[in-house]
């Protein structure tokens, strides 16, 4: 029997395990557990250990704040994993995935995620765990702010102090992510401390979601007043069990709708504790720092599916019921002001109120959000390449359509896992494995030189990678909804008018 693999890390041995075709090391600390005094602080440097660490369990899930049952586990929260063809190897190109799904979830452990297809391709994989819910985003007096970000500009330090030694190339790191991930993604694109740390992004479904730091004060403020703390402070907080944190969260997320008249669209995303624009950590929203040229653009690959939205109004059973009422309340809360609302109705005049619904949703949460990107990392000098799913998911007869997160197991060429049963069916269709490979043909091509396999975008053309059962290249599909918000960035959420008054 071949002996494990061990590689020297800065600080310290690991001993990782094989697997039919390459080699995964789990569960190495890249900061210190963010607990007692170092909770809701900057990530802290790892400690170093003699002897050899056991590299073959996944480091525990910081704690979740979704309305699933994940028993509590331990405060070693701050870990990667990496998936290796060979960690004798030298040069090969790395994948950074931030698995942060709302701001609110952070599981490199989920099956979804297996690096082997990719790692049996010649990638170096490494997937991160970072804090996320009010351990991350809380907005804090006595804290830094996006302590999430923090955690992923920590985890991508580690990564290029260690991954030579496991075969990767430091200077030919692509760092990717889906949804909040996507966002994380375009957050690292403008913040200093990332500058150097990868070469490339990947960024699928962007979501449009930061808050300013009056409307992030608020909202902690309300949250800690839930928790019976006496402020919205490191302080107040640090004492109460961060699943207990996490499970108010949940409750609190749940709750939103009853804030709408102060907090505005921010209640229409599920995610009341999310990234904010504090001036410092994070200056400025990505679309205006790429744009105004206060930062560099890079190699991106960025996207969205078609019916991004169509996930959520499934799940939550909400299919088949949105009335007009419903419709008037999206187009006042989400559409581009002040004539957004007339925009939507004159271009989608046929629309049902669900349809509406459904395209001003997928539109305000990741579609605008993913194709402004493109635009504003082309225009700020870099090369965007922009897709576009638009397969439908063969499960539920096809209620799901081309939803949110359908690409991330066609990506990953995790078709079996249980996210990727529950999208494609526990058999996947001859067009599902097609497509499969093309979606991660195009990651491994783009990881591994910079070019997406179509032409780039730009403006005068917006060239789009249509994926579907026969793919093509066209101008970009949504041109109705591109034309509405045109002249209009995704911009922090703030406190309505009326909801300016702290309390």
């Amino acid at each position: 029997m071949p002996e494990q693999p061990r590689v020297r890390t800065t600080e310290g041995l690991v001993q990782g395990r094989r697997r039919q075709g390459h080699a995964v090391f789990r569960g190495i600390p890249y900061a210190q557990p963010p607990v007692g005094a170092l909770r809701f602080a900057a990530p802290a440097p790892p400690h170093r250990w003699e002897g050899t660490r056991q590299a073959v369990e996944f480091g525990p899930v910081v704690p979740l704040s979704l309305p699933i049952d994940v028993p509590p586990q331990g405060t070693d929260w701050l870990t990667l994993n990496v998936g290796t063809p060979d960690p004798g190897a030298a040069g090969l190109p790395v994948l950074v995935w931030i698995p942060v799904g709302g701001y609110l979830s952070a599981a490199s452990s989920d099956p979804m995620f297996d690096p082997a297809a990719l790692a049996e391709a010649g990638l170096v994989v490494v997937t991160i765990n970072c804090r996320v819910g009010a351990e991350g985003f809380a907005f804090l007096d006595d804290a830094p702010p996006n302590r999430g970000f923090l955690d992923q500009i920590a985890a991508l330090e580690w990564v290029q102090r260690n991954i030579a030694a496991f075969g990767g190339d430091p200077g030919q790191v692509t760092v990717a992510g889906v949804s909040a991930g996507a966002g994380s993604v375009a957050a690292l694109l403008t913040m200093k401390p990332a500058r150097g740390l990868f070469r490339r992004a990947i960024a699928h479904s962007v979501p449009g979601l930061h808050s300013t730091p009056a409307l992030a004060r608020q909202v902690t403020a309300a949250f800690a007043d839930r928790l019976g703390a006496a402020a919205p402070t490191a302080a107040a907080l640090r004492d109460i069990d961060p699943w207990r944190l996490a499970a108010e969260l949940t409750s609190f997320n749940a709750g939103l709708h009853a804030h709408r008249e102060s907090w505005g669209p921010l209640t229409e995303t599920g995610t009341a504790l999310c990234p904010v624009v504090d001036g410092e950590v994070l200056p400025e929203t990505p679309w205006t720092a790429l744009s105004g040229a206060r930062a560099s653009g890079t190699e991106l690959l960025v996207g969205h599916t078609r019916d991004e939205f169509r996930l959520f109004s499934v799940m939550s059973g909400r299919q088949g019921t949105f009335t007009e009422q419903d419709a008037r309340t999206a187009l006042e809360l989400l559409a581009p002001q002040p004539h957004g609302a007339q925009a939507y109705r004159a271009a989608f005049a046929q629309a049902s109120p669900e349809e509406l619904v459904e395209t001003v949703y997928s539109d305000a949460l990741f579609r605008m959000p993913s194709h402004k990107l493109a635009e504003a990392n082309a225009a700020a000098g870099g090369t965007s390449y922009l897709f576009e799913l638009c397969w439908t998911a063969p499960v539920l007869g096809g209620a799901l359509g081309a939803c949110h997160s359908l690409d991330i197991p066609l990506a990953f060429g995790t078709l079996d896992s249980p996210v990727g049963a529950q999208l494609i069916g526990d058999k996947p269709t001859p067009d599902a494995i097609a497509l499969s490979h093309e979606l991660q043909q195009t990651w491994i091509h783009f990881v591994t030189t910079g070019d997406a396999g179509w032409p780039a975008y730009r403006p005068d053309q917006q060239l789009t990678r249509v994926l579907d059962a026969e793919s093509e290249t066209l101008p970009y599909p949504e041109q109705a909804s591109r034309r509405i918000w045109e002249g209009h960035s995704p911009a922090p959420f703030d406190l309505s008018q009326d909801g300016d008054t702290a309390g």
